[in-house]
This record gives structure tokens, sequence and C-alpha cells, in this order.
């Protein structure tokens, strides 16, 4: 849904929540504006830690090395939880979030194994 504007002033929300912006306070604008800035650094991120695991989905699929490492795996979950713990934030979230990151990782190097087979015949 999109944003209103009534009566000339500015109002946010859909029909259901609207709300006029001379209400929000400044420091939620200011809070809500970092949130938008994390969240575009995040996507920017993700995009090049995928960057560089296509890189190694290639070399793997060259060598002949399976999509997945397991050793490795449990490496990265130790030190994820570890970094989590020293920067506050719930190490049972940040395995979530990097098991779901890892998982996305192996299917796409499954994929690139795949594809590197079919090149090859």
């Amino acid at each position: 849904m999109g944003r209103w504007v009534v009566g000339g002033g500015r109002a946010v929300g859909t029909r259901h929540t609207l709300r006029f912006v001379s209400e929000i306070p400044a420091e939620l604008v200011a809070l809500r504006a970092s949130i938008d800035n994390l969240d575009a650094a995040l996507v920017h991120l993700l995009a090049e830690r995928f960057r560089c695991t296509q890189t190694v989905g290639h070399l793997k699929a060259r060598l002949g090395l399976p999509p997945s490492d397991p050793d490795r795996e449990v490496a990265q979950m130790a030190r994820l939880r570890e970094l989590a713990e020293e920067s506050g934030l719930d190490p049972a979230f940040a395995e979530k979030f990097l098991a779901f990151v890892i998982a996305e990782v192996i299917r796409n190097h499954g994929t690139i194994a795949q594809q590197s087979v079919r090149t090859a015949d």
C-alpha cells in the first residue's frame, strides 16, 4: 500500500494506520533512517559475500570438490556465535541466519557443479 497525503499536510501509513509525519518524533525518524541505511548495507554485504561464494563454487566445480564442506561450516558457525556474543547479538539468531546463508551457498554450489558437468559433456 502507498503513502497518503491528506489536506496538503504530509501523512504516512496505509488507510488503516494513517498518521501525520509531525506526530512522529524526530528521534524515531532518525532511528528509522539509520535502520534503512543498515538494511542497505546488509544487502550490499550479502551481495558481495555471494559474489565471493560464487567464485568459490566455480573453483570447487573445477577441482571436483563437493558443494558442502561440513568442517568449514562447523568452524564458521562457532566463529559467528563467538562474534555474536562479543557484539551483544543473540548467538542463536546469528546461527540461524548463518545456517540460512550457508544453505543457499551450498545450493548455489550444487547448481554450479551440475552446470559444470553438463558443460564438460
